[in-house]
């Protein structure tokens, strides 16, 4: 039995348009997904637990799933059963052991579908685990690269690099296309994560904007826009300029707005931090409901954001500098 586990994360700039080869910064988070993996005979047994705030489990046999009577969208169930299943394939591939069955439990602080990495950190997580189980110790890069390809078969091909890298590697990492570079030189940064309590379809809001792009130049020129905005914050952030970095998360908040992947409950955060004097707020991952992040190293944001109607929870969230590791 081995138990691994791998951080969450938050972008500071760049969502949606990472996807079309321009860069992404983010960071990993001290929230992370356990999973644990044991070999058995024959066929999956999955525990997925805590995989929202409120927590719920799911427990199936082989390729089948039940229904469980939860309160969370069946895209969400399929999708983090997918995530699993995806993830011990990879398993298999990688060490030649196609007959072979395990029991997965997985246990995690990260909101599911909120933004926050959940479905990287799981599946980064299971390979880890699952591969070291069979006693072979992946290198970092082929865990990065072999949870991606179970991200890009689940999301239908529409997923990017990002989640897994900062995963996998833990830090403050720039993304592009296939490439990655570690950011050393960002220190511990103030973030402030309002979730209300829901979640976006990843899929489908990445979709939204695919077809968006497609139809409008304008729509277009948005996505280019925000990749020049990264190369912006990334310059800020080597020059240790917390406000210009907060200024440049506030103008993506407001491009990722204008390409119609906020919501009401994530407009009223944002607006709640900035109006508590944050240096910076926006969305973060697809969209949609989920979570935002909020520059700010007093209490006010915390504090507005806890008396925000449609925020349901409200935490720090300290830059984790070590990606997954075995337990």
């Amino acid at each position: 039995m081995v138990t691994a586990s791998a951080p969450g994360k938050v972008f500071c700039f760049g969502e949606h348009a990472v996807v079309y080869g321009e860069p992404a910064i983010g960071c990993a988070i001290e929230r992370r997904a356990r999973v644990t993996v044991e070999e058995r005979d024959e066929g999956l047994k999955v525990h997925l637990d805590d995989l929202t705030l409120d927590g719920f489990t799911v427990e199936y046999e082989g390729d089948s799933m039940g229904r469980p009577d939860v309160d969370v969208a069946d895209s969400l169930v399929d999708a983090g059963v997918g995530y699993i299943n995806e993830a011990i394939d990879q398993v298999r591939d990688a060490t030649d052991e196609y007959d072979t069955g395990f029991e997965i439990t997985v246990e995690s602080s990260i909101p599911l579908g909120a933004g926050l990495g959940s479905s990287a950190a799981v599946v980064v997580g299971t390979i880890a685990a699952g591969a070291a189980e069979m006693g072979l110790e992946l290198g970092d890069e082929e865990i990065a690269r072999r949870a991606f390809e179970v991200e890009h078969a689940v999301q239908d091909g529409q997923a990017s690099r990002a989640d897994t890298f900062w995963s996998t590697m833990g830090g403050a990492i720039r993304v592009e296309g296939d490439d990655y570079e570690r950011l050393d030189e960002v220190d511990n940064l103030p973030f402030v994560i309002g979730y209300d309590g829901g979640a976006g379809d990843t899929g489908a809001l990445v979709a939204g904007v695919r077809k968006l792009r497609d139809e409008y130049d304008f729509a277009a020129d948005t996505v280019s826009t925000i990749g020049d905005l990264v190369r912006s914050g990334q310059r800020a952030l080597a020059n240790g300029d917390l406000e210009e970095v907060g200024r440049l998360m506030n103008f993506n908040h407001g491009l990722l707005s204008a390409l119609g992947v906020s919501s009401r409950s994530l407009d009223a955060m944002v607006w709640a931090a900035r109006d508590a004097e944050a240096l910076g707020a926006k969305l973060t991952g697809a969209g949609g409901g989920g979570c935002i992040v909020a520059l700010d190293d007093s209490d006010d944001t915390m504090t507005a954001l806890q008396y925000t109607p449609g925020c349901e929870d409200v935490f720090r969230a300290e830059l984790d500098t070590e990606g997954v590791r075995l337990e």
